[in-house]
């Protein structure tokens, strides 16, 4: 019976070993993690992450063939091919601060595999790394090997999160690089096996190591791109009275382009986007290639440009202040469908808003109020270290409530933030928001849910990304001087 281990419960590990075990019955799966607490709700009813379809999944493998542990290190011993995807966040310190990645979690990782291990291993990097990770695993464990081989492979996962365990049932394509020795292909195959038990042999890639690597870097950098590039449109849009859906619309049409990833907003949020990105940057920049870095780097500055134009459109329009202003925020995480909401451009806004001494009410079905404080009260990149590393209980931001319902969040509030695109925003009763708000209402809609035209009849003053600016902003400055 082929055994499998997987260091790390998060987002990665966990929807993609239930998944395994759901399509590979003969092979055993567990999954180890050092928190004891996200191990206790992976055992529980309560699982940890909130993912459309996992919890059936689990439920149906669970004791049978997954098993959820924090005895890492016999479970790794134990094991034929071992899965790490631990946490790989922005540096914050050092060499390469705010661009590279700290592999600090992934080398404490490979050197407790190579302590604990008395047989050959197929790892397998699945966390997103940089280029040439591989080659330094390889090195800490062929240097600890005590006579064992180790074959390290790179299999990149590209899960979006909302659709993560129909990513996983039908992959566009499955990517397993390794060395281009015998040895390394013979690994590859091991793993290919595995996936072929309900992957088709046409979606499943092999690559040297290098380009697996590179190619999940490369990925998500082109669907940022098309984010900040339609982005960049939607400003344009507004200064010249065109419509960026409509624009995208057309764009989208020409079968070369496709309309995916060009929908305008706020900006785009998640753990990987902003993270891969920078790394890309670092590792062009390492290879002598700064005009490569460059261009990387621009796809950032437009997102963030995205973010503060809009508080300087919500500010702008209110009288150039919020102070004392209770502002509703109508979803907090970085898209709907997923309660996550690590880089979501919603803490941007909110920061910028605080900033300026507003108050503001939060609303989102799926996160927490403590989520909400903790995004709000941490610096950059913490978000990315394990929580029993992070501040413990950081300091409420005394501006911020949390409402149980978006009527709640809205009431007596002089502006509306639309910040996730959850469906039930489209479906509220505006009118019911309208009256009780104090006038004029404001709707800055940061997703392009609500059809302005019918919130204008009731009253509102909208601002939309990319549409034709409302008479009332017309004079109103893009940014605040």
């Amino acid at each position: 019976m082929v055994k499998i281990c997987c260091i790390g419960a998060g987002y990665v590990g966990g929807p993609t070993m239930a998944v395994i075990a759901l399509k590979c019955p003969a092979i055993e799966v567990v999954v180890v993690d050092i928190s004891v607490t996200r191990i206790n709700a992976w055992n529980s009813d309560q699982l940890p992450i909130y993912e459309p379809g996992l919890d059936d999944v689990v439920k149906q493998c669970r004791g049978r063939n997954l098993f959820f542990s924090s005895d890492a290190e016999k479970h790794v011993c134990e094991a034929d091919i071992i899965f790490v995807s631990v946490n790989t966040p922005t540096k914050t310190r050092g060499l390469g601060a705010g661009k590279a990645a700290d592999l600090t979690y992934w080398e404490s990782a490979a050197r407790m595999i190579a302590d604990v291990s008395k047989s050959d291993k197929i790892v397998v990097e699945k966390s997103t790394v940089p280029v040439k990770t591989a080659e330094a695993i390889e090195k800490i464990l062929t240097h600890n090997s005590k006579g064992i081989n180790y074959q390290i492979l790179s299999n990149p996962e590209f899960l979006a999160e909302g659709t993560a365990i129909q990513d996983l049932f039908s992959p566009d394509r499955v990517l397993i690089g390794g060395r281009e020795t015998f040895e390394g292909q013979k690994a590859v195959q091991a793993l290919k096996d595995v996936y072929s038990h309900w992957v088709p042999e046409d979606r499943i890639i092999t690559t040297n190591l290098w380009s697996a690597e590179l190619s999940k870097l490369a990925a998500n950098a082109f669907l940022a791109q098309r984010i900040s590039s339609v982005n960049a449109i939607s400003a344009l849009c507004e200064a010249t009275g065109a419509d960026v859906s409509e624009v995208a619309y057309s764009v989208g049409k020409d079968s070369r382009i496709g309309p995916k990833f060009l929908n305008a907003s706020v900006g785009f949020g998640g753990s990987c986007f902003q993270k891969d990105i920078l790394n890309l940057v670092y590792i062009c920049e390492c290879n002598g290639l700064p005009e490569v870095a460059n261009y990387w780097k621009q796809v950032i500055k437009i997102n963030d440009y995205q973010k503060s134009r809009f508080v300087n459109r919500i500010v702008a329009s209110m009288f150039n202040t919020v102070s004392g202003k209770k502002i509703a925020v109508l979803g907090f995480a970085f898209k709907k469908d997923t309660g996550d909401t690590r880089e979501t451009p919603a803490i941007d806004v909110c920061k910028g808003l605080l900033g300026d001494k507003a108050s503001i009410s939060i609303y989102d079905p799926q996160v927490t109020e403590d989520q909400i404080q903790r995004d709000l009260a941490m610096n950059k990149f913490d978000w990315d270290h394990p929580i029993h590393l992070q501040p413990m209980s950081p300091t409420a931001v005394k501006q911020v409530s949390v409402a149980w319902d978006a009527y709640e969040a809205t009431r007596g509030a002089h502006g509306v933030c639309i910040l996730t695109e959850w469906d039930e925003f489209k479906e509220l009763d505006y009118q019911r928001i309208y009256d009780n708000m104090q006038k004029p209402a404001f709707v800055f809609d940061g997703r392009n849910v609500v059809d302005p035209e019918k919130l204008r009849a009731i009253g509102f003053i909208v601002y939309a990304i990319g549409k034709p600016l409302d008479p009332w902003l017309k004079d109103m400055p893009a940014v605040v001087a």
